[in-house]
């Protein structure tokens, strides 16, 4: 069953034992996590924390409560037996918006319960503040139905109960009745009477509800109790539902029916009383299962959907006609969905509610593996082995897997041989569970080999997974040469089952089997055939590996598996158990097509790990992965499961050439190295504190990685024991880590022990700390670093830290009018003078919007070391930027300036170019990109311009200097000596009116390298004066048009990194960027808001860098070639 986090009482839910064998482990401990609650937080969640005793006493009051006006007031019959989430749900029903809260104040009140009086309390008065209730209505139609139709619902729930009072899957398992049991369902209890509650406070019952999860996890087995509990009259009573579990290939047939014809069936052949009740929609609830095994395709088209329930139509039509609700608009759908297939079922549905199903959780795993194993050693030694494979116990999700996996432990552990030796990784165990399935007794024609036999089966499983198909026909199992005796073997082994019974179509018994079979098959030796094996072309494998974006690639098992079998090891094993040859001749092939080139990355999917990283852990053979993996240089892994981490720890040796990694770690994986996998009913077994070790061996890479200079931690949370182990290796000795950046990391990842790296690793000279929230504590230690003598950060850039941090350590403030709202007085100066002389270092400053306190402005004065210095969105004033302009007139380091994204106006920037113009100074870059700037400030832009020989590089890039402005402009680059090199007037709001001027820049200006005008309306007048003009250029050097593919795509990344000299350790830089609150913001970084501000989307580096030129080209970055393509054409 799935894996919801749901707190209830335990000793509410029934007792049951957990196997039909009479196993009963302990009860699970109430998880403590909400995290995959099929409701949303604010929808009463304390209410599953009440006892039985207590819900008894609540539904007495609350059935005493006065109706809202023009409600039905609730009855005893409905409350009697509801169970606490129908409680909650007939309370949000008939109480809507925050009268249900009130209400449930006001009985708990009268039960003296304070606690939850004051979190009901709590929730009105800051969840709920101005909780308006949807549009509801409780008059629903009335079904009233004949004494004889009435008999004929009590016949159809009779059957119902006969039918699915056997939870378990009734798959013949081998050993199934003597230990496969199910988890105790306690968890199923309490998420069915949750399933139907609101997805908000103010909500409604959501009508499609979506259970979702992968092969195996217990989908059927929830929508079995469903049925049974409606039976029963124990799953929302009070709704009066009629229910009816439809598997998809009752819509799969190739004649027509009507839903009324079904719903007939279902009845024993009653088409009135069918009609009386989808006459009232209202009252039906609908379970669609079954939907890996369509062969129909649904229909995209509305026009060809019905509405008409009575109408015969194809099962195609039919089916997305009750998904999309075209059909019987008003019924309640539950959709029981394999992960593989939302992709392909979702845009069907309207408005779903989405609830994943996980399987066992590692608590109920170990829970399991402890009842499976009577003996407690042997428990611990299972245990042991198989949480130290992490790909293998995530496997044990899926109970029957799980069972598989216990069983063939068991198996061995009683022969007496060694766990480690007989399954080398997951695949063996695979191999030994099917290999003692199909000796001999698989035969059935003299003469006939096992292992032809054998192919043909590998042969069906293979085709249909390249297929995507898991259910098979006559024409399938003719096209692989399997006939009715082949079938009937396999059949009978378990290896594969009927769809339906005494029907044609089969599958196999579990889609793990298919995949396992399908690999087996490019593993099988074929003597007869010239190439003695069945060779995997380079598109088959790059199937195998491709990771597509946002979904799991159905073949990544398969490859799972096929790698697994290449091992040496697990291939042998495949020859002496199912006694048949094997090659492995498509090793080579894998090896061929997986090694990257020299300069490649390892591929990079939009989650988790690159597919290649779970195959080549499979594999478990150094000298394999260690060719394919040896000449990557990047790799960006995201960790959100164990497996994850001891994959990617297992991998990440074998790149020894590796300079650049990306890590996100998410919570679940940072909590594991706390060492606590649950609570148990006794001691851990040894072995189970794994993960921990596996972050140790992760994180061992900086210190025996020479290369790697580079570490990127982004999106992350993890605690302070994990912190400290990452903090410990980047202090070694021998860590070379040059650069190192936070991005949207939790509170306690950047720590003191963080911090302390910058003193004690001797290579490390870059930090970053983007949207990050640090402590006063952490703080300090950064300012006491900044101040060490073995500091050798040479770029700082807070946006995170406030000023009274930056100023503390970067800040030289002399002038007693500087100090106005600055939180410093004049006794600091001492202090501040003494910081500043002792990080002689720092040479590149970033600060970004957040660095300022709210209101605070305080004038940036430069320290003299600083090369480079960036002030993007800090809030500066015009005051502020005469502070710093009168700054430059000493300064004689300083060569790059942005300003960008402050509101500096015209008053603004006058004293900056005034200084420029009149005192010679070093600055090269200068980015005044959305600055609010207009054209009266260019005559003071031209004539700075026109004295100054230095300025390199000029971004005027949205600001409204129109063309007035921009004419202006051009008036300084028309001088022989001129010295601009770039110059950036991306949407500058000129039209055609400047271009003449523009057009003479283009044919007379000789040093220009970059000249962005896009996003500026030029029209066809404007474009075919500049087009002409830099097709007449005669000067060197050549004009090249380019049209930027997206915002920031015309300016270029920075240049190749320079080679470290003995002695030197190169650039330095540190960084940290702004948090807007103290919470840390792990989700995904905001998109760019509107095209002004587009700016935000380019590195603020490679910004203040600019755009790389080129000394024989004259790049004009443009978007108005289009509209001479169009002309020419006839378009315009």
């Amino acid at each position: 069953m799935g894996d919801v986090d749901l707190t209830s009482d335990p000793c509410s839910c029934p007792s049951s034992p957990l196997s039909r064998s009479g196993v009963s482990p302990p009860l699970l401990e109430p998880p403590s996590s909400s995290s995959t609650l099929p409701f949303r937080n604010g929808v009463m969640l304390f209410m599953l924390s009440v006892s039985a005793e207590r819900l008894q006493r609540f539904k007495e009051l609350l059935v005493e409560e006065a109706p809202s006006p023009g409600c039905t007031p609730l009855t005893w019959g409905q409350l009697k037996s509801a169970r606490c989430g129908e409680v909650v749900h007939l309370l949000t029903e008939y109480f809507p918006g925050r009268r249900a809260w009130e209400v449930a104040r006001d009985i708990f009140a009268k039960m003296n319960q304070t606690e939850l009086c004051l979190q009901t309390q709590r929730e009105l008065n800051e969840m709920l503040p101005n909780l308006e209730p949807e549009a509801s209505s409780l008059r629903r139609r009335v079904l009233t139905l004949e004494e004889d139709e009435s008999d004929k619902i009590r016949e159809y729930k009779a059957r119902v109960m006969s039918e699915h009072s056997a939870l378990c899957d009734r798959t013949s398992w081998p050993g199934n009745n003597v230990d496969f049991f199910y988890q105790e369902p306690c968890r199923e209890d309490t998420l069915l009477q949750c399933l139907l509650l609101p997805r908000k406070p103010q909500g409604r019952q959501p009508r499609t509800v979506v259970l979702q999860g992968d092969a195996g996890v217990g989908k059927t087995t929830v929508a079995k109790k469903l049925m049974l509990q409606w039976a029963q009259d124990t799953f929302y009573a009070h709704k009066g539902w009629l229910a009816f579990y439809l598997h998809c290939r009752e819509l799969d047939r190739p004649e027509e029916q009507s839903f009324s014809e079904l719903i007939a069936h279902k009845l024993s052949g009653s088409p009135a009383l069918a009609s009386r009740i989808l006459s009232h929609p209202e009252h039906l609830l609908l379970l669609l299962d079954g939907f890996e095994e369509l062969t129909l395709t649904l229909i995209d088209r509305p026009e060809d959907l019905s509405e008409d329930w009575g109408q015969k139509m194809p099962g195609s039509v039919l089916l997305t006609s009750l998904l999309s609700q075209r059909m019987l608009p008003d019924a309640t759908l539950i959709v029981f969905l394999r992960s593989s297939l939302w992709k392909t079922v979702s845009p069907f549905l309207k408005g779903p509610s989405l609830i994943p199903l996980t399987g066992f959780s590692a608590p109920e795993r170990f829970m399991y593996f402890r009842s499976y194993f009577k003996n407690r050693h042997d428990a611990d030694a299972a245990l042991r082995f198989a949480t130290g494979n992490a790909v293998l116990f995530s496997m044990c999700r899926v109970p029957v897997t799980c069972w598989l996996v216990c069983s063939c432990l068991k198996r061995q552990m009683e022969r007496g041989s060694g766990l480690p030796r007989a399954f080398p990784n997951a695949t063996a165990v695979f191999v030994h569970y099917l290999s003692s399935l199909l000796p001999t007794r698989v035969r059935h024609v003299v003469g006939e080999t096992h292992q032809e036999q054998l192919k043909r089966l590998c042969s069906l499983a293979a085709e249909g997974m390249w297929k995507n198909q898991w259910v098979f026909g006559e024409t399938d199992l003719s096209l692989a040469r399997l006939d009715e005796r082949d079938v009937e073997a396999f059949l009978r082994v378990s290896v594969l089952r009927r769809v339906v019974a005494g029907g044609d179509l089969v599958a196999f018994t579990h889609p793990s089997f298919q995949e396992f079979f399908a690999a087996l098959l490019f593993v099988l030796c074929f003597p007869q055939r010239l190439r003695n094996f069945q060779a995997l072309d380079r598109f088959r494998i790059l199937q195998l590996l491709a990771h597509p974006e946002r979904r799991r690639n159905h073949l990544a098992g398969m490859a799972l598996f096929l790698f697994g079998l290449l091992n040496d090891t697990c291939a042998l094993g495949v020859e002496q158990l199912f006694g048949c040859k094997v090659s492995l001749g498509n090793k080579r092939k894998l090896l061929k097509v997986a090694t990257m080139p020299p300069d490649g990355d390892l591929p990079t999917p939009q989650h988790g790990l690159p597919q290649l990283l779970y195959c080549l852990h499979e594999i478990r053979e150094e000298a394999f992965v260690g060719q394919i993996l040896h000449d990557h240089r990047k790799a960006r892994l995201a960790i959100s499961k164990v497996r994850d981490l001891q994959v990617s720890a297992f991998c990440l040796k074998f790149c020894p050439r590796l300079q650049e990694l990306e890590l996100a770690v998410a919570w679940a994986v940072a909590k594991a190295t706390s060492l606590s996998p649950g609570r148990l009913p006794s001691p851990r077994p040894e072995g189970s504190d794994r993960s921990s070790l596996w972050w140790q061996d992760f994180c061992s890479v900086f210190k025996t990685h020479e290369s790697l200079e580079v570490l990127t931690l982004k999106d992350s949370a993890m605690d302070t024991e994990a912190v400290e182990i990452l903090a410990a290796a980047l202090r070694h000795p021998h860590c070379n880590l040059r650069k190192l950046i936070f991005k949207r990391v939790g509170p306690l990842v950047v720590s003191e022990g963080i911090i302390r790296v910058l003193v004690e690793n001797q290579y490390l000279r870059h930090l970053e700390i983007r949207d990050t929230e640090m402590g006063p504590r952490v703080m300090d230690a950064l300012c006491n670093t900044l101040r060490h003598p073995r500091c050798f950060l040479q770029c700082l850039s807070p946006h995170s830290v406030r000023w009274v941090f930056i100023l503390k350590v970067v800040w030289r403030i002399s002038v007693e009018r500087r100090l106005e709202g600055c939180p410093f007085n004049p006794t600091n100066r001492a202090d501040l003078t003494r910081s500043l002389k002792r990080n002689i270092h720092l040479k590149t400053l970033m600060l970004r919007r957040g660095s300022l306190e709210r209101g605070e402005q305080c004038p940036p004065v430069l320290a003299p070391q600083l090369e480079r210095l960036s002030l993007e969105s800090c809030d500066l004033t015009p005051l502020s930027c005469g502070s710093l302009a009168f700054s430059l007139v000493s300064n004689q380091s300083l060569t790059h300036l942005s300003l960008a994204e402050n509101a500096l106006q015209g008053d603004g920037v006058k004293q900056l170019w005034s200084v420029l113009r009149h005192f010679p100074s070093p600055l090269q870059r200068l980015v005044l990109r959305n600055c609010a700037l207009t054209s009266e400030c260019c005559q003071d832009i031209a004539s700075a311009l026109d004295k100054n020989k230095n300025l390199r590089s000029l971004d005027l890039g949205c600001n409204s200097l129109r063309d007035n402005g921009v004419a202006l402009l051009c008036q300084p680059l028309l001088n022989p000596d001129s010295g601009l090199q770039v110059l950036e007037l991306e949407e500058c709001q000129f039209t055609s009116v400047c271009c003449p001027a523009l057009t003479s820049v283009l044919l007379h200006n000789r040093t220009l390298r970059h000249l962005d005008l896009s996003g500026n309306g030029v029209g066809l007048r404007g474009a075919k004066l500049l087009q002409d003009a830099a097709l007449k250029r005669v000067l060197r050097p050549e004009v090249v048009l380019y049209v930027p593919a997206a915002s920031g795509a015309a300016v270029t990344a920075l240049g190749g990194k320079a080679p470290r000299r003995e002695g030197d350790p190169g650039p330095e830089m540190l960084l940290v960027e702004a948090a807007t609150s103290c919470t840390p913001f792990l989700g995904v970084y905001s998109s760019l808001m509107g095209k002004k501000r587009q700016s935000r989307g380019v590195d603020m580096m490679r910004r203040l860098e600019g755009p790389a030129v080129n000394k024989d080209v004259l790049q004009v970055v443009q978007d108005w070639k289009d509209e001479l393509c169009d002309q020419a054409t006839g378009t315009v």
